[in-house]
């Protein structure tokens, strides 16, 4: 019975790696892309907070938090990070006797 249990979830463990892999990849990317975009409304907040309406700059400040590193893509670093985990419990459970 759990030989039979490690040979279903060999497949699972290569198909979650490789889906891992693909979403590092589309998270750095996606990263780099954020960032930039967050630079630019950090600035665009800044000017809109010192010059229009602080109400109006903080709401764009905060978007900007949520673009920066520390924001979105941090979260989907801990969910990646859960995924990974799965990961390596299922590999632990197929190379233990």
């Amino acid at each position: 019975m759990k030989l039979l249990l490690k040979l279903l979830a060999a497949p699972v463990v290569a198909v979650l790696t490789v889906f891992v892999w693909v979403c590092i990849l589309m998270l750095h990317i996606s990263a780099l892309i954020l960032g930039l975009a967050g630079a630019m409304v950090a600035l665009l907040g800044l000017a809109v907070l010192f010059t229009y309406s602080v109400k109006n700059g903080i709401i764009l400040l905060v978007i900007a938090f949520l673009l920066s590193p520390f924001g979105l893509p941090m979260l989907a670093v801990r969910v990646l990070g859960l995924l990974q985990d799965a990961n390596y419990a299922l590999r632990d459970f197929i190379r233990c006797r």
